[in-house]
């Protein structure tokens, strides 16, 4: 098989389908970041999302309200982090971690509680999320693959530039930034640093839940323990490389969705499945090590 096979017209299929979750996870890391609060509990926010959205959706036979259900759970998850950060000033690293932890044995716990399945839970009464296809566009060669996406994955790019006008050109923006950089500044023009940031947290949860219900029910329609697999932490690589900022997450997200998509085509050349798994945690790692460097070169910089 040549090796120029990988980069045929469902190339960019795979990207955004692997893209999307991990956008819609790093948009809300993004919220939290500019308030302040350094999410690293994104991974247990889209497995919580990812077994809620499957268990409403079995139960329900709607996506929507598997959808529904996902972004509720990850608000109410979030609240963890956004009460014992915010209000009892616990250490956020410490908290998320923790959830992290828990959203894992919870979820394993309630698969076997609720469904009586071990591993994975895949019943035909799951209601899957559709693709929306808009007519000729999504046929155009290459681009087209843009105009075929879930109802999440349209949300997902659109919530791009609709960020990037709230924080940049808006006084909610404004605020937010404020509470993040300047909170008793903030204080002093009568805005409530605490709620603006238990808000920035509910909201990065719901985003989180957005991100699992589309891994569970739009790119497979299934559950499986342990099915975000490290994409929280790939979403909080990309806030971290991105600075917080909207066009630079995204940019991220979708290297890292590249990064996804390729790994899981060059099996078809043979390559064993945990190798090219781990191609995304390896570029995370890099891009880890890059961003210490330049962190720790402006630091000094700073200092000298």
């Amino acid at each position: 098989m040549n090796f120029l096979d990988l980069f045929d017209q469902d190339l960019l299929s795979s990207v955004l389908r692997s893209l999307i979750p991990i956008l819609l996870a790093a948009l809300g890391g993004m919220l939290a970041e500019r308030v302040g609060i350094f999410n690293i509990g994104l991974e247990g926010m889209i497995l919580i999302g990812a077994f809620c959205g499957v268990a409403a959706s079995f139960f329900t036979h709607n996506w929507v309200a598997g959808v529904l259900v996902a972004t509720v759970s990850g608000a109410l998850f979030s609240l963890i982090l956004g009460y014992g950060a915010v209000y009892r000033r616990g250490d956020p690293i410490v908290l998320a971690i923790a959830m992290n932890i828990l959203a894992v044995g919870m979820t394993s716990f309630l698969l076997v509680a609720i469904f009586n399945v071990q591993g994975v839970f895949q019943d035909p009464g799951i209601d899957g999320i559709p693709v929306w296809r808009i007519p000729v566009l999504a046929d155009i060669p290459v681009i087209g693959a843009f105009f075929a996406l879930t109802p999440l994955g349209y949300l997902a790019l659109l919530l791009v530039p609709a960020l990037w006008v709230v924080l940049f050109r808006t006084p909610l923006g404004l605020r937010l930034r404020g509470v993040g950089e300047r909170p008793l500044a903030a204080a002093t023009m009568g805005v409530n640093p605490q709620r603006t940031q238990l808000g920035a947290v509910i909201a990065s949860g719901a985003l989180a839940g957005l991100g699992g219900a589309q891994l569970a029910l739009g790119n497979v329609v299934q559950f499986t323990e342990n099915m975000s697999a490290g994409r929280g932490w790939i979403a909080v690589v990309a806030v971290m490389l991105a600075r917080a900022h909207p066009v630079g997450v995204l940019a991220a997200a979708l290297l890292f969705g590249f990064a996804d998509a390729i790994g899981f085509r060059l099996q078809s050349f043979g390559l064993p499945q945990q190798l090219t798994d781990a191609g995304p945690y390896v570029l995370t790692l890099l891009v880890l090590i890059l961003v210490s460097r330049r962190f720790r070169k402006t630091r000094e910089a700073a200092l000298a």
